[in-house]
């Protein structure tokens, strides 16, 4: 552990921050980045110049992208509370896909055009179901992993 020397000239151990973007973490980190620029990119275009067509859907896809860029930012800041607030957003996100996927299937008028969680992401190859499952996972497996050091 890394030391730090405090006002009294003491120096104690402090916990080493944690990168969640190594490893595995690096492929969820890429994946989590391009999901975020796609998601924003369209869905700023859908908002301002096809809002009166489907605003449901593309202000979820709006949401999606907020989600998809705050886990981003948690799995590159890395350390104990950004691993945290990462598996909140997992969580949320992956609740998101299977309400909005359900709710897609169910209700098809309700959406007169998809979102990126419409019928579980099958417009993206299902990507957006396995992404917050395979996060969720990993930031388990990266609070039971001790940092090298």
């Amino acid at each position: 552990m890394p030391e730090t020397t405090a006002a009294d000239g003491s120096t104690a151990d402090v916990p080493a921050k944690r990168s969640l973007g190594t490893g595995p973490g690096r492929l969820l980190v890429t994946l989590y980045g391009i999901f975020t620029v796609a998601a924003a990119s369209r869905s700023l275009y859908q908002l301002l110049a096809q809002f009166d067509r489907a605003p449901l859907a593309y202000s979820l896809s709006a949401v999606s992208a907020v989600v998809y860029g705050f886990i981003t930012f948690s799995l590159v800041r890395g350390g104990e509370g950004a691993r945290r607030a990462a598996i909140v957003c997992c969580a949320l996100e992956l609740l998101g896909v299977l309400g909005i996927g359900t709710w897609t299937l169910l209700d098809r008028s309700a959406f007169p055009d998809a979102t990126v969680w419409s019928d579980y992401g099958m417009g993206y190859l299902f990507i957006p179901v396995i992404l917050p499952v395979t996060g969720l996972l990993w930031l388990r497996r990266a609070r039971t992993e001790q940092p090298a050091g």
